[in-house]
């Protein structure tokens, strides 16, 4: 009897928590055994028990007297075999069908255990104690209208109550065991699907924090572009040297502003950032002095004033937020106030924090440079960049009537 049950042991668990958990048309592989293992033995039992009916033993002859009977006994446990293929698709309702069989018939006990422990692993606990009760019910039913030989009726009724609180408890016990697998599944599936937000999420915050750093390249190059276009057209008279060698700054800030958008372009399209892509553009402090040379270059008058104290123990990110800083100042001055002068002062130490200002006269009247479009977001970007560096950001006319562009960033003492 035992035997019948084992085979039930489950392997593959549903997909709720819930108790119904068989769905028709999904049986799969190990399914298919589990239940042909399960009819095999049922249909052994059947026949055993049959034999042991049709044999000349006066006792069980006492208890079924006719043939008839034995048949009928017979084709009983067949057909509760049969229901067997469909116990995953109807546990409870076989349960109910067979359970006056079981009041007595000897040769369906065995499918109807099958099926008890079915239910009790795929429903509620509820249910599961009902069918139970019923079960313990058609056994003092089944104690008295089939007595076993020599054996008093509470020893017999009490035999068959173990058999059923064991599979009671084996069936609770599997049903446990399969929720708490897959609640651990279920959690280790969500952990993998938040990792897997967590890294798009990074992924598109370094294409976010990408975008904002070619943001500031493309318009540092274009507003140099636009600043010799604007020499050459209101000054056509120019010797053809000047401009030649602004035509060659116009093409060569063209050609970069158009590679730097490609690479812009090509990182915000690739699935997968590559690392050389992470660390594009990264600009140091040390390369202040080659972008005053370059807005030099372009004409405008930069005075620049380093007046920082050991800048080599500067702090990789500092200085990279200071070249971003500088750069969105000379970029806005070209763009607004072009042919002023511009003042960018340098000054911090460790311990102390870093300052940078930058600072140009309010144009008055007619700017004599073609007015160049911006989106607006230039300094709302330094602001953020700034902030997330824990510092502080001014910017804004003065009492002197200078434009001022001013922000303070910690620097850690060593």
């Amino acid at each position: 009897m035992s035997s019948a049950v084992v085979l039930e042991h489950p392997g593959l668990l549903p997909r709720s928590l819930r108790a119904a958990a068989f769905r028709p048309g999904r049986r799969t592989a190990r399914d298919w055994l589990v239940d042909s293992l399960c009819f095999l033995v049922s249909l052994g039992w059947v026949a055993l028990a049959t034999f042991d009916a049709a044999s000349p033993n006066p006792a069980f002859a006492e208890r079924l007297p006719h043939d008839w009977m034995i048949v009928g006994e017979a084709l009983l446990g067949l057909v509760c075999t049969l229901a067997l293929w469909f116990r995953r698709r109807w546990p409870l309702g076989l349960a109910l069908v067979t359970l006056p069989s079981a009041m007595f018939s000897v040769t369906s006990v065995a499918a109807s255990l099958i099926i008890y422990f079915t239910v009790v692993v795929h429903r509620r606990t509820a249910v599961a104690l009902a069918v139970s009760a019923g079960g313990l019910l058609t056994g003092l039913v089944f104690a008295l209208l089939r007595p076993e030989p020599g054996v008093s009726y509470w020893v017999s009724n009490a035999s068959g109550t173990v058999i059923t609180l064991l599979v009671l408890a084996w069936g609770m016990f599997v049903r446990a065991r399969r929720q708490l697998v897959l609640s651990l599944r279920e959690r280790a599936e969500r952990a993998e699907a938040e990792q897997q937000l967590r890294v798009a999420q990074a992924r598109q915050l370094e294409r976010t924090r990408i975008a904002r750093e070619m943001h500031d390249v493309l318009a540092h190059r274009i507003s140099l572009l636009s600043l010799h276009a604007g020499a050459l057209e209101f000054r056509p008279d120019a010797p053809a040297s000047e401009v030649a060698r602004a035509a060659g700054v116009i093409r060569d800030s063209a050609h970069a502003a158009l590679q730097d958008l490609r690479e812009v372009l090509g990182v915000l399209r690739a699935e997968v950032l590559l690392p050389e892509d992470l660390e594009r553009p990264q600009p140091t402090f040390g390369d202040l002095p080659a972008l005053v040379a370059e807005c030099r270059t372009a004409g405008v008058r930069v005075d620049l004033r380093d007046e920082v104290a050991v800048p080599d123990l500067l702090p990789f990110a500092i200085g990279r937020s200071i070249y971003r800083i500088v750069q969105e100042g000379l970029t806005n001055a070209r763009k607004h106030a072009g042919g002023t002068a511009v003042t960018v002062r340098l000054r911090g130490a460790p311990g102390d924090g870093l300052t940078v200002e930058i600072r140009n006269r309010w144009p008055v009247g007619e700017s004599n440079t073609v007015s160049i479009p911006g989106a607006g977001i230039g300094l709302v970007g330094i602001a953020e960049r700034v902030h997330l560096a824990g510092g502080r950001l001014e910017h804004g006319r003065d009492g002197h009537g200078d434009f001022r562009l001013a922000a303070w960033l910690p620097w850690p003492a060593p």
